[in-house]
């Protein structure tokens, strides 16, 4: 798979701020996108759907295969968290008071994850899909990671 670059200027963001990669494709998984921008006052995260290109190439440079369309993938500089522990540290950034669910990342992952699973599984028959993969409004763009054209 041969891709291009960033747009110029997001070569800092894919350094520097969490990037969180989700289902495009998923309404529930769009809906914590929504989440996640309105209870980002810093705006810190920036957003790219899994099935994009610069996705596929942010899951290729983490060692992520691109089956991990069942997750959401965080990726806070070099290192990549899935899951439940990708949830979990994408609310410690969060306002007040989604910060305090952190505390949950003492339970093991081998607890957490099962219940993460069990969601992911059958999201598109309770939360449904959609058509295609979001398009961002003019002025949440800059958020978003997308490849040049």
């Amino acid at each position: 798979m041969t891709t291009s670059g960033p747009k110029p200027g997001q070569e800092h963001v894919l350094q520097c701020q969490p990037i969180v990669l989700f289902d495009g494709e998923c309404s529930l998984c769009n809906a914590s996108v929504n989440f996640i921008i309105a209870r980002d006052g810093r705006k810190r995260f920036r957003f790219a759907a899994i099935q994009s290109a610069i996705g596929h190439r942010l899951l290729e440079q983490h060692g992520l295969p691109d089956s991990e369309q069942s997750t959401v993938v965080l990726i806070e500089g070099q290192r990549a968290f899935t899951r439940s522990t990708a949830a979990l540290r994408i609310v410690r950034w969060l306002r007040w008071p989604w910060p305090f669910l952190f505390a949950l990342v003492v339970i093991p992952r081998l607890v957490r994850d099962p219940l993460y699973a069990l969601i992911a599984r059958n999201r598109h028959r309770w939360f449904g899909r959609s058509a295609s993969c979001r398009v961002p409004n003019p002025e949440l763009r800059e958020r978003f990671l997308e490849e040049p054209k």
